[in-house]
């Protein structure tokens, strides 16, 4: 899993039928506690996440697995959203 900061939304109104019903949010991923890595990220969002909500991401085929179809052409899945986060130091 990795940790991320939503930044925006996507529509598409042409998909794949196994997309509907789904909503998807651009994503930010942490590189460290203050800094992102470069790019952007689609995730399927599956916790009711916002706009600069920091969520945990599951990807690759365990994407699929929070979902209710296990046949959905995702690789991104929020599904969390984090609370707090604490980073010690090193």
């Amino acid at each position: 899993m990795e940790i991320g900061k939503v930044v925006g939304n996507v529509w598409a109104t042409r998909k794949d039928e196994k997309l509907n019903g789904q909503t998807f949010l651009i994503v930010k991923l942490l590189a460290t506690k203050d800094t992102y890595k470069d790019g952007f990220l689609v995730a399927a969002d599956n916790a009711g996440a916002g706009n600069g909500d920091l969520v945990l991401i599951s990807k690759g085929s365990a994407a699929r697995e929070s979902l209710e179809n296990k046949n959905t052409p995702v690789d991104a899945t929020i599904v969390g959203i984090v609370d707090s986060l604490e980073v010690c130091d090193e």
